[in-house]
């Protein structure tokens, strides 16, 4: 089945509350998220349990074995970044890898991509630096769900099933592939041994994932399919903790994670924008499309040249607005022929999960976990329900690439939370999911939310356009419909796409008088709680 989201007729609001506000991409998620906050945790507390359950009822887009950021805003107004994201296996050279390749190219799934999931430490760091509860207590929604089982929803089923091939072997298909088809809407579900991981972290903490059995079993796993990761790789990983790079765009202060992530695509798009003046035209007119997307077009070509892992290489600031000036300077009424970037660049589209809280004490909370690509790379750890990322898909074995492979680097990532103070002690973390629509979604929804002042659920409703890696400019059908032709005329390759390739966004709001909002993308299966 695969849901026709231009039809999708079921009118959403933004939901308001006074304690706190969960919203993600699944509902039962969502609810593991307020449980939290019902029993005495916080958004932190409440941020990770959503993580967790996420990682059961949305299991082809994120978990525990893959990696995990944040974005925040503490009660106490300290403004910071998680980045658990794990880099190459120390035995990852570019021969090693070409001499297990046929191509000579880096391969987008199996064994080879694996780098070092970082989930595991991030939920604990998250949790213990500016949580109220302990990691257990944090992860019984996602053991219960995972022990006891759950219905699958509707575009989480279909999307199940578009990636049921992925796995390498029996014990990925054994665990996810229910009478080894894909479930269906509505089935009850199970994942025993992604439960009993989940109940020796709860017991352990994440030692018990990065130095004990399991991290024995995941070696063990990759290096039987023929990959380089090994325990010793894990035993090594720990979460770096970062300051945002900002920009500010219509009065609002924007903050992105820095890299290896693409936030300062997001930012440069933002920048020059405001040069360009794109926000001043009406919204949904062939004039915004046309200014925000060559903006998007040349922060992309920067971003995709320079941004790697800053201890490998430096990485020049392209957030600067002086930089802006000098970009906006070759935007005309007409399409431009910029390329995103050279080879080896990662996948324009992932699966991956957002999620936003914010409570009543003021901290707000931006989320993100993923495995890359559905299911990623297909290996899943025997009688774990572990699947492990395909991060490395993101590296190039051209030596000359920012992006070339090296033992201990960290690949590319397109993940970025979102975070931005609208108006004094207005703060809201958001986010809009997708591989290279994630940097496009946010500069699309911060758009409506400061240019128009839209509510905060009829910012994400609102039809979108995204700049593809073929030069395209791909619009909604409801969108192309009233600018296609018009942008057209102006040069731009104008493709129409389905609802599903424009991302899925999440947003969590608290007001200096203390309300909270939330809202949640049409184009998901989920839900903004509030209590």
């Amino acid at each position: 089945m695969d849901p026709d989201l231009d039809r999708f007729d079921s009118r959403r609001s933004t939901v308001y509350a006074n304690r706190g506000v969960v919203s993600t991409s699944q509902p039962l998620a969502a609810q593991a998220g307020v449980r939290l906050l019902r029993e005495g945790g916080n958004a932190f507390d409440a941020a990770v349990a959503t993580a967790a359950a996420l990682n059961v009822v949305e299991p082809m887009s994120t978990g525990i074995g893959g990696d995990a950021f944040a974005l925040y805003r503490t009660a106490d107004g300290e403004v910071g970044a998680l980045r658990s994201c794990g880099g190459a296996p120390q035995r990852a050279t570019r021969e090693a890898v070409r001499d297990r390749v046929d191509d000579g190219e880096m391969p987008d799934f199996g064994p080879l991509a694996i780098t070092v999931p970082g989930a595991a430490r991030g939920w604990e760091h998250t949790v213990e630096a500016h949580g109220r509860l302990a990691l257990g207590d944090v992860l019984q929604p996602a053991i219960e769900y995972a022990t006891e089982g759950y219905p699958v929803s509707e575009i989480i089923a279909d999307a199940w099933a578009a990636c049921a091939q992925r796995f390498v072997s029996d014990a990925g298909r054994e665990a996810y592939l229910p009478g080894g088809e894909a479930p269906d809407v509505g089935q009850t579900v199970t994942l025993p041994g992604l439960g009993e991981t989940f109940e020796t972290v709860a017991r352990e903490g994440a030692d018990a994932f990065y130095e004990g059995a399991i991290a024995e079993r995941i070696g063990q796993a990759v290096q039987a399919e023929g990959g380089l990761l090994s325990a010793d790789d894990l035993a090594g990983f720990t979460p770096d903790v970062v300051d945002p790079v900002s920009t500010t765009y219509g009065g609002a202060t924007v903050y992105e994670l820095p890299p290896n992530n693409q936030g300062l695509i997001a930012l440069e798009a933002l920048n020059v924008a405001a040069e360009l003046g794109a926000g001043d035209h009406p919204a949904g007119s062939p004039e915004r499309v046309h200014y925000f997307a060559e903006a998007m077009k040349r922060a992309f070509h920067d971003g995709h040249h320079y941004i790697t892992d800053p201890d490998f290489e430096s990485v020049p600031d392209l957030h600067d607005p002086a930089y802006a000036s000098e970009r906006a300077a070759t935007v005309d009424e007409t399409a431009g022929e910029v390329s995103v970037g050279g080879p080896g660049l990662p996948d324009e589209d992932s699966d991956t999960v957002l999620l936003t809280v914010a409570d009543e004490a003021g901290n707000v909370v931006s989320f993100i976990n993923s495995l890359y690509n559905g299911f990623g790379s297909g290996v899943v750890v025997p009688d774990t329900g572990i699947v492990l990322q395909n991060r490395g898909a993101s590296f190039s074995l051209d030596p000359d690439h920012p992006n070339t492979l090296e033992p201990g680097k960290k690949p590319f990532h397109t993940l970025i939370p979102g975070l931005v103070e609208l108006d004094d002690e207005d703060w809201a973390a958001f986010g809009v999911m997708g591989g290279y629509m994630q940097p496009q979604g946010h500069v699309q929804v911060l758009s409506n939310l400061i240019d128009d002042e839209m509510p905060l659920q009829r910012a994400f409703d609102a039809p979108r356009w995204r700049y593809m890696e073929d030069g395209r400019l791909a619009l909604e059908e409801r969108l192309a419909g009233e600018i296609g032709a018009d942008l057209a005329r102006r040069e731009h390759d104008v493709a129409v796409l389905p609802p599903r390739q424009f991302g899925g966004g999440q947003i969590a709001r608290r007001e200096p008088d203390g309300t909270l909002s939330g809202a949640t993308e049409p184009r998901k299966d989920g839900s903004s709680v509030g209590f």
